[in-house]
This record gives structure tokens, C-alpha cells and sequence, in this order.
């Protein structure tokens, strides 16, 4: 189940809407057993990871135990069950991490192969299996995807110059861990702030890792995305999402909507914004699972009072800023951080640059 979980880790970002499912398929009537095939979920969701693995064994598949870390699903879709698949194999036992809640499922892929006389073990390793489809979970169960908030600041705590003026935080070694994090999720999330003070690529720009991507998000009640903005110039080679109000300038729209931009309309809050909960709720919709926010303090703190961060991960530069500038640490995001998260790794060290990593000590609240 250990290597189960590293290879469904491997296709973070890549299969959305559909979970990224880690199996090994064993021979396991000898002394030792044997490893049949090892799979994971396709790019784009499709082939799933059993169906991948029993295509490799062959007949072999037959009187084998197959270790997966997701029940195996039930449900027609654009491809028959993979518990049908495989019973038809002839697989003799299972070993399931968690459930699938996803109520097409929901036990009932577990219940069809114990019906076929397939032994079924689950909750094995049911923790870090829950970790690993985490965004699974949260979209099928709250309509939205996983957030990882990620904040760079300075060794004071400054996220920015208060002129707005240009400031490198971290170095090279930190921004290559940023970008993995970005080949490993289905979205980059920002606000319209970020984009006019840095105007931002968002894209992944490690060697051999170009092609993972994801699509960017922006936040922009109001569409002042400029013209000229490196997102808008480049979204017909990465896809950009701009999320904004229903009655947002239609001439901006039908700008942006000419570059190859998505927008994104949605009803404003009381503060004449868009509502986070909203938002991702409508990221969740159009089948994302896992997005990383690398937005500024403002886009933040609307994520924590909103209850909505999931992961924190904090990179702390090796100088301080040395005058006032932009805190990166809002009030409630601090008081988040303090109550209802806990640190998930000891601090790393990337090159100069400290890396912290905080997960949620308990569920957070269904985005409404």
C-alpha cells in the first residue's frame, strides 16, 4: 500500500476530475511475493489505475491480490466499473485504503466484489490514504477542490515593499520547490493584486516539467486585468481562468474572451467582491481537485475568514525586509494558523530559504 500511495502521488495534477488512484497488483501464493504490475491513473483520468494494471499482468491477474488506494469504482462512466473488470480478471483479493465517497460509489464498488466472492480488506493505511485524495474527497463532499495557500516572505514577515516596489524573497533552490508544487496541482490561484504589481507567468518552468502547468486563476471583480498582461498574452498556449462579478464591464470581457480567457461570472458579496466560497465551488464544478493559491496577504486572508484553507506551506527568505512594507501574515490568517493547524514536517531548508508545511488539525468548514 506504501508504494500504492508514492505512484498515486506521481499524477498530482494530471488526472483531474478523477482521483489520482496508486495499485500494485501481487502474486501472492509463494513464499514471497511477487509484483505482478504497478499503475497509476492516466493523464486525463482515463484508463484508471486497475484497469492499467490488470492490461500489464494479463492473465496472470487471475488468484492475485490487488492493493489499491481507493475503492475500486462501481459505477458506469465513460468506461465499464473497475470492479466488474476486476472480477472478471478473476482477482482474488482486495486491499482498499479508504471508500470512495463519491456517492456513484460509495461502498458500493467493495460490496460488488465480496457479492463475486473477492476477499476485500480496507482501511489499510486509511489516513494517508485520505491525504492522498484529499481534493478527491473535498470535491464530491463539498463541491470544491483542496487549498494549499502558499506565502513567501521576508525574515521579518513582509510579503512585499510598501512602494509596491519589485522585492526577491527567496532564491533559486526555494522557486524550483514552488514550481514542483505547481506541476503537481490542477490550478495556480491569485488575485488581481499579484497580477498588477508582478504580472506573472504562473507557469511551470522546470526542465522536462513545462507541460504540467496547470490552469491560472485569477480573481478580478472588476476585470482590470490589463491587455497587455503576461496571462491574458499567453492563455491560448496555458489555459487562464478569470473568475469576476455577473454585471463586470462587458468590453473587458469580450477582450479577455478574444485572448482565449476564460471568465468566470459569479454573484458579489456584500463587499462587492466575489465570494471565495463561491468560487471554488464553481473550481470544483468544472472538475479541479487541487489548486495552490499564490496570492498576496489580501487574497489570504479572504481564504481564512472563509475557512477555507486546507494547507499552508510558509517560505521564509534569509533577509529582512528592514523597513515597513506589506505583512504577510493577516490577523486572521495568524489566528488560523495558531488554532487549527499543525506542523506537517520539521522546517526544511532550501538553500537559504526556510520551508514550513502546516495541515489542518481538523476538517474545514463546507464552503457555502
Amino acid at each position: 500500500m506504501r508504494q500504492a500511495l508514492s505512484l498515486g502521488a506521481r499524477h498530482f495534477g494530471l488526472t483531474a476530475p478523477n482521483p489520482s488512484v496508486g495499485t500494485i497488483l501481487v502474486d501472492e501464493s509463494g513464499t514471497s511475493p511477487i509484483i505482478l504490475a504497478r499503475a497509476v491513473t492516466a493523464p486525463g483520468g482515463r484508463p484508471h489505475a486497475e484497469t492499467l494494471a490488470l492490461e500489464a499482468a494479463g492473465a496472470r491477474a487471475r488468484g492475485a491480490s490487488l492493493f489499491v488506494t481507493l475503492e475500486p469504482c462501481a459505477h458506469h462512466g465513460r468506461t465499464p466499473p473497475c470492479a466488474e473488470a476486476l472480477i472478471a480478471a478473476g482477482v482474488a483479493r482486495v486491499v482498499c485504503g479508504i471508500e470512495d465517497p463519491d456517492p456513484r460509489v460509495g461502498g458500493k464498488g467493495l460490496v460488488k466484489l465480496r457479492q463475486a466472492g473477492v476477499e476485500v480488506v480496507s482501511g489499510v493505511l486509511e489516513a494517508q490514504c485520505r491525504t492522498l485524495h484529499g481534493g478527491h474527497i473535498l470535491r464530491v463532499t463539498q463541491g470544491r477542490p483542496h487549498v494549499t495557500l502558499k506565502l513567501a516572505m521576508t525574515a521579518d514577515g513582509f510579503a512585499a515593499c510598501a512602494d509596491k516596489a519589485p522585492l526577491r524573497i527567496t532564491g533559486a533552490i526555494a522557486d524550483a520547490q514552488t514550481h514542483l508544487m505547481r506541476a503537481r496541482s490542477d490550478a495556480i490561484m491569485v488575485g488581481i493584486g499579484t497580477v498588477l504589481a508582478d504580472d506573472p507567468l504562473l507557469t511551470c518552468r522546470l526542465p522536462g516539467l513545462e507541460s504540467r502547468s496547470p490552469v491560472r486563476v485569477v480573481f478580478d471583480s472588476r476585470l482590470r486585468i490589463p491587455q497587455s498582461a503576461a496571462l491574458g498574452a499567453s492563455a491560448g498556449v496555458t489555459p487562464t481562468w478569470v473568475i469576476t462579478r455577473e454585471d463586470a464591464p462587458h468590453d473587458a470581457r469580450a477582450r479577455l474572451e478574444a485572448a482565449g480567457v476564460t471568465v468566470i461570472r459569479l454573484g458579489a458579496n456584500e463587499f462587492g467582491r466575489v465570494d471565495v466560497g463561491h468560487a471554488l465551488r464553481a473550481l470544483g464544478a468544472r472538475g479541479l481537485t487541487r489548486v495552490l493559491c499564490e496570492g498576496g496577504p489580501a487574497l489570504a486572508e479572504e481564504l481564512a475568514k472563509a475557512d477555507l484553507i486546507d494547507e499552508f506551506v510558509a517560505i521564509t527568505g534569509s533577509r529582512s525586509l528592514g523597513r515597513p512594507g506589506l505583512v504577510a501574515l493577516g490577523p486572521t490568517l495568524s489566528d488560523a494558523i495558531l488554532r487549527h493547524f499543525v506542523p506537517a514536517s520539521e522546517t526544511l531548508d532550501f538553500g537559504e530559504d526556510r520551508f514550513n508545511r502546516y495541515v489542518r488539525a481538523r476538517p474545514c468548514s463546507p464552503a457555502s
